[in-house]
């Protein structure tokens, strides 16, 4: 009965066209070109065309028509599939074998008209494989390319690269310094973003609350008829978005953020103008480098690192369920072994009186540090932290006070950036009576000038704005109230203070500040 259907069965037709195939400049992998070959090598046999126009032969789980003549393989309603080239049917080596043993049970055969070789013999099925295997590489090399080609254009203009369209912006097709490309463009839900930066930098917002206002806010556009619906927004798509810097307006105090996070970036510090926002790119290599775009962000600098700063202390120390035991949970650290002193809690049998205990993980660890329980007492812990933030707090007040005296690094930064703007007066003088070699000289000069003034600049905005992020008023009132606080509330306010309290029974207990 099998081979009945088998003898009935269609000739398939399978003939695929990638986006990429279109810039090779190659018209005999053109759809009509493949099918016209196609049919006029099954003559006058009854067959039927699979077609996938613009699809990639990396995989068959993007390519619908593909599918389809699978499925009637599986049902018998074909004997044979013809192609081009083996390439049109598959460019993976791995997934082209697997489907051809499946065919091959159903007693279905793939032929080529471009290789012209017996698949049924070794030799043949060799010389396929052989093909595979080139078309394989080649798909490889084409994506390495396309990845490079994105690269190279990410680093040489601040356009929109496409792909993914993010939340807050559109796009529109502009010219820029005699290019044209995409650029970003504030859409309707702008005003959404700076308001979620906004009240994420308070310290009582949490993402939780960023997502509810995201909510109301697309209901409220929904009912006015403005809504454009881009998918459901949850906790990590907000997450994202308040890391992005493509919002931030990014200065100088951007540029050394990401100075200080590692990051390359492409720009001299003259182009974080304050105005317009970053395009954050991974290279090759999955390194991340940074380049100033040509839209505007929406988000002033000052907004945009406080809620870096607080997602960097969140993200260090999770106020999980275990913060309910203890508003110190995710600080405390063990100075000998270096790793985290975690919270042990036991009741009686009546559960009416509680021991918290302190235990080193580093105890449990190959290495094993010097006692698994501490000695030293959480209350007692708890009481001293609380002590130092508040002489921490007034400590910062008499700082504040004394800010207007300059100290002498910051008069030496200022000495030399004043320096070296007066050197490159001097030799852009005399570009207008220099040759072509001096003419070239004094360019190199003043580019060295320039690049050694801005790494002194950025210096010098990092101290400034380590003393402009010291605000004490959001610390001073909580701490005052400090026995009314809830401990979700005491947590909140400690990440804000602190990196890491170290404990031990032998030195005691040392805090780490990060103001």
């Amino acid at each position: 009965m099998k081979q009945t259907i088998q003898q009935k069965g269609l000739t398939a037709i399978y003939v695929r066209r990638s986006v990429s195939d279109s810039f090779k400049g190659n018209n005999s992998l053109s759809i009509n070109a493949q099918k016209e070959e196609c049919i006029r090598f099954v003559g006058d046999e009854p067959y039927r065309i699979y077609c996938d126009d613009g699809k990639s032969g990396k995989d068959v789980a993007h390519r619908p028509a593909f599918i389809q003549m699978m499925q009637d393989a599986r049902d018998g309603l074909i004997s044979r599939i013809v192609v081009k080239k083996y390439d049109r049917f598959s460019r993976n080596m791995r997934e082209y074998l697997n489907i051809t043993d499946e065919l091959d049970r159903y007693g279905v055969s793939v032929y080529s008209l471009s290789e012209p070789f017996n698949t049924s013999t070794k030799e043949g099925r060799m010389m396929r494989n052989n093909l595979l295997n080139f078309a394989e590489f080649e798909r490889e090399t084409i994506a390495a390319r396309v990845a490079d080609a994105y690269n190279t254009k990410a680093r040489e203009t601040g356009f929109y690269q496409g792909g993914k369209m993010y939340y807050g912006y559109d796009s529109e097709r502009r010219t820029v310094n005699g290019k044209t490309g995409s650029v970003l463009v504030p859409s309707e839900q702008a005003e959404s973003v700076r308001i979620a930066f906004s009240m994420y930098q308070q310290p009582e917002c949490s993402l939780k609350d960023i997502i509810e206002f995201f909510k109301e806010n697309e209901v409220v556009t929904r009912r006015t008829g403005a809504y454009k619906s881009r998918g459901s927004i949850n906790q990590s798509h907000v997450s994202l978005i308040l890391e992005s810097p493509l919002y931030v307006r990014a200065d100088k105090d951007v540029y050394a953020y990401f100075q200080s996070r590692g990051f390359e970036i492409v720009d001299d510090v003259e182009a974080y103008d304050g105005v317009h926002g970053v395009f954050a790119h991974k290279d090759n290599d999955g390194k991340t480098y940074v380049k100033v775009g040509y839209h505007e962000g929406l988000v002033d600098s000052k907004t945009w690192l406080a809620v870096q700063d607080k997602k960097a202390h969140n993200r260090k120390f999770p106020n999980n369920g275990k913060a309910k035991r203890s508003w110190l949970v995710g600080m405390l650290k063990c100075p000998h072994c270096g790793y985290s002193i975690q919270l042990n809690i036991q009741h009686n049998k009546e559960r009416t009186k509680t021991w918290r205990y302190l235990i080193d993980f580093g105890f449990s660890t190959a290495q094993g540090c010097r006692k698994r329980t501490l000695k030293t007492k959480l209350d007692d812990v708890e009481e001293a932290v609380y002590i130092a933030m508040c002489d921490k707090i007034k400590s910062l007040e008499v700082a504040r006070h004394e800010e207007d005296t300059p100290d002498a690094e910051t008069e030496s930064l200022k000495a030399e950036i004043l320096k070296y703007d007066d050197d490159i007066h001097k030799l852009m003088d005399k570009l207008p009576d220099a040759d072509e070699v001096l003419f070239a000289y004094i360019q190199k000069r003043i580019k060295e000038f320039h690049k050694a003034k801005s790494k002194l600049e950025s210096k010098l905005q990092m101290k400034s704005r380590k003393h402009r992020a010291i605000d004490t008023k959001p610390l001073k009132e909580p701490l005052k109230n400090w026995d009314s606080l809830t401990i979700d509330a005491k947590h909140e306010i400690a990440v804000m203070m602190i990196d890491a309290v170290y404990v031990s029974d032998e030195d005691g207990i040392h805090i780490q500040f990060c103001i």
